[in-house]
């Protein structure tokens, strides 16, 4: 990895985020990372290297005072509100964390001097595989602050990578995802009402994806990424909803009680994952889902 004196990282007590911030300060990173007040950090912690917590509250100034203090030489941006679907009453939410956020967090690090940021970004950018068709709101605030990134390109010469997220997946995960709803009713014996199962799926093992992510930061500090990029990042197969459930009945040595078709397809559901651009150069997944999966296990166990 090419050598960094400190990074700056935005959403880091989340699944990703507290993946790609340990492993940035294993690699021996100066690792700093922006976090609200009532952050739950539980993610970061029996980290042995050390990582600066910055405490937000709302302001602009507070985000430019902490970047011009640190001067980081790359901002790694995975914060983020997610929502399958959306009330009414989730829309500020949606529009201050995944819009007024990202570009405040851009126009203080215009203000620092501080041009090369890599993005999250997400798959669900386009529905049914065209060029741009948000699958929900939550897509759409995505692109909205991708839009605003290339305004920083162009006229403030910033250097951005945006990397398209399919699903994630791993140890340690607590979202509501699929393989936390599968052990769950694997302990529990419960059924589980699930859709008729023919969405295809595109699942990467978090360690594949964090490896993405130090890739993309180094081709910006090795200047072999430049103005605005977007890659896909996807794994090496798909699988129905369906044949996952079944490698995972599998490997894990369960029966689960999965009533098929007992809940409709969402709407816009994704049926087919999207393979819009081209995949980042120089990374490939590693790890297959069947050892994923074995990892995953083999963790749970070791927790337990």
């Amino acid at each position: 990895m090419a050598e960094i004196r400190s990074v700056l990282i935005t959403g880091a007590s989340g699944f990703i985020g507290s993946h790609l911030t340990k492993a940035l300060a294993a690699a021996g990173q100066d690792v700093h990372a922006l976090v609200r007040k009532d952050s739950d950090l539980s993610a970061l912690t029996g980290n042995e290297h050390k990582i600066n917590l910055h405490t937000l509250d709302g302001s602009i100034e507070t985000i430019i005072s902490t970047i011009k203090s640190v001067q980081p030489e790359l901002v790694y941006h995975l914060a983020t509100h997610f929502l399958s679907s959306h009330g009414s009453a989730d829309v500020n939410d949606l529009i201050n964390a995944n819009v007024l956020f990202g570009v405040q967090l851009l126009e203080a690090m215009d203000i620092a001097g501080v041009r090369r940021i890599v993005n999250a970004g997400t798959t669900w950018q386009h529905y049914q595989n065209r060029p741009y068709d948000p699958v929900n709101l939550y897509a759409a605030t995505k692109q909205a602050f991708e839009d605003l990134l290339r305004f920083y390109t162009s006229a403030r010469g910033f250097h951005a990578v945006t990397l398209e997220l399919t699903d994630t997946y791993g140890p340690g995960d607590l979202r509501k995802k699929l393989f936390t709803l599968l052990q769950e009713i694997a302990q529990s014996g419960e059924k589980l009402s699930m859709s008729p199962g023919e969405q295809r799926l595109d699942l990467l093992y978090i360690d594949d994806v964090i490896r993405a992510f130090m890739h993309a930061g180094e081709m910006l500090l090795l200047d072999d990424a430049n103005g605005f990029e977007k890659y896909l990042l996807a794994a090496a197969e798909q699988k129905s909803l369906r044949d996952v459930v079944q490698l995972f009945e599998s490997l894990a040595g369960v029966k689960l009680q999965i009533q098929w078709g007992g809940r409709p397809y969402r709407e816009r559901e994704v049926l087919i994952p999207a393979n819009q651009g081209k995949i980042l150069p120089g990374w490939k997944p590693e790890i297959n889902l069947e050892e994923g999966i074995k990892r995953m296990l083999d963790q749970k166990q070791v927790a337990n």
